[in-house]
């Protein structure tokens, strides 16, 4: 866990995302897909990365979620639900700072997985864009790593993988915190401060 004041440079971070179903009426949005990526030191950890995908049950999915979610459905359909994941997941995910872009729904998603579980602290690099870079036109995740040069180091870490995709977006997720990490002025920024506690 961190701990009081713990330099972020030196933390153990794991970035997440999900691609989920979107909202339905009548549906609960779910996930179906998740990416984890270790930083560690300031530096993505490339060798320590999770992906899978999650079984969601017959339902209809919003046309306009994002990823390639028609094309996966017969192996959507046999892959373990997020459940059945969670003793493989926890080790990644408890006593771990977290982060993601926009963390509202992957911390939402986490929460309802494991109610009884504290994750967290969370890192927005949403947050940490908008007040670092408010003048980028967009700041959703591909158009920011893109907007940094940060592109090419996301595809060598994910190579064949696109935005979307849950395991490229953790990687670009985690890159981005590995930018922000070894800015200028941020040698001391604590996990405390990034995370807005």
């Amino acid at each position: 866990m961190a701990g009081t004041y713990t330099e972020a440079r030196h933390a153990c971070f794991t970035a997440v995302d999900f691609e989920t179903t979107g909202c339905m009426d009548g549906y609960a949005v779910e996930p179906w897909q998740i990416g984890l990526v270790k930083i560690s030191g300031g530096r993505v950890c490339s060798e320590h990365c999770f992906e899978s995908l999650l079984r969601v049950g017959e339902r209809p999915f919003n046309s306009h979620a994002p990823g390639r979610h028609a094309a996966l459905r017969t192996e959507i359909a046999a892959a373990p639900t997020l459940h059945e994941l969670w003793p493989e997941l926890q080790v990644w995910v408890r006593g771990c700072p977290m982060v993601a872009h926009n963390v509202g729904t992957e911390r939402g998603v986490l929460n309802r997985a494991a109610p009884l579980h504290r994750i967290g602290p969370w890192v927005d690099t949403l947050a940490l864009t908008r007040r670092t870079y408010p003048g980028l036109a967009s700041k959703a995740l591909e158009d920011v790593v893109r907007e940094l040069g940060l592109d090419a180091r996301v595809r060598s870490l994910c190579p064949g993988r696109v935005p979307h995709d849950a395991l490229f977006d953790a990687f670009a997720c985690a890159v981005l915190l590995e930018h922000f990490l070894a800015l200028p002025g941020w040698e001391r920024v604590t996990v405390e401060a990034l995370s807005g506690r």
